[in-house]
């Protein structure tokens, strides 16, 4: 069994941490398969939606401590390691306008919990736990958590929980907008798996083009914001799968979609 598995069924390309051992902490090797899988997914017409989740009762515990003692104390080599490896996956979820979602199955610490923010969309077990905790180990949170933490809870919440490395609950993320659902642990599988397949028979064209404006728009004032979408629209209303939706609306039946 690889530490990292990738594979694709009925639309949705799954990346499993697959270390249970170490609570599913991640390698430089890992890194690597998992900024491929993103990336082969990006081109991929058969993977409409990407989900990550962990293996065993935890998401992901952050970096195997042994590729920072591996590194040592050197700061270019550590900046380096970060730059050009472990931000490989922020700048690969980034480049995707595919669904990107973290199903955290269990607790997700430091870089674990990075990379769940990172993700477009959050679903939680009911046990599931989150910390940035660098903090406690004397370091600052090294793959973007000062970037996503503020971003979708605020900033005052946002420096609490970095400032204290507290642990937070599934409720208490639901609560804050730090997760999106929150499911019972014995349905948790079936339910995340559930909403990806849905989103996977939505018309991916129109489903790009949605993340996209959204994304932009954060950073774009409302006339920026409105031109663009304003193409968008444009362009989206002449692709089959437009006409497909429209079709199927007026004969009540099921839209399929083909991504054209």
């Amino acid at each position: 069994m690889a530490d990292l598995e990738y594979t694709v069924r009925d639309g949705v390309g799954t990346i499993l941490l697959n270390r249970p051992h170490a609570k599913n902490a991640f390698t430089l090797e890992m890194i690597e398969a998992w900024a491929a899988a993103l990336r082969s997914a990006r081109t991929d017409p058969d993977v409409r939606v990407v989900v990550v989740t962990g293996a065993g009762d935890a998401f992901c515990s952050g970096i195997d401590l042994s590729v920072l003692e591996a590194v040592g104390d050197e700061p270019l080599a550590l900046k380096s390691m970060l730059t050009e490896g472990v931000h490989e996956v922020a700048r690969a979820v980034d480049e995707l306008s595919k669904p990107v979602i973290a199903a955290v199955n269990g607790v997700a610490v430091g870089a674990g919990m990075d990379m769940a923010l990172m993700c477009d969309i959050r679903l939680l077990a009911q046990s599931a736990r989150m910390s940035e905790g660098y903090i406690r180990v004397g370091l600052v949170p090294g793959d973007g958590g000062c970037y996503y933490l503020p971003r979708l809870v605020g900033m005052s919440k946002a420096l609490e929980l970095l400032w204290t490395g507290d642990f937070i609950d599934a409720d208490e993320a639901l609560r804050i907008g730090l997760a999106t659902k929150v499911h019972a642990d014995a349905d948790f599988m079936g339910a995340y798996r559930a909403f990806a397949c849905r989103l996977a028979q939505q018309p991916p064209i129109n489903v790009a083009m949605i993340k996209r404006a959204a994304q932009q728009s954060v950073h774009a004032d409302l006339r920026t914001a409105l031109d663009l979408i304003s193409s968008h629209l444009a362009v989206v209303h002449g692709t089959r799968d437009s006409q497909e939706a429209r079709a199927a609306l007026r004969e009540r039946r099921t839209p399929s979609f083909e991504g054209r």
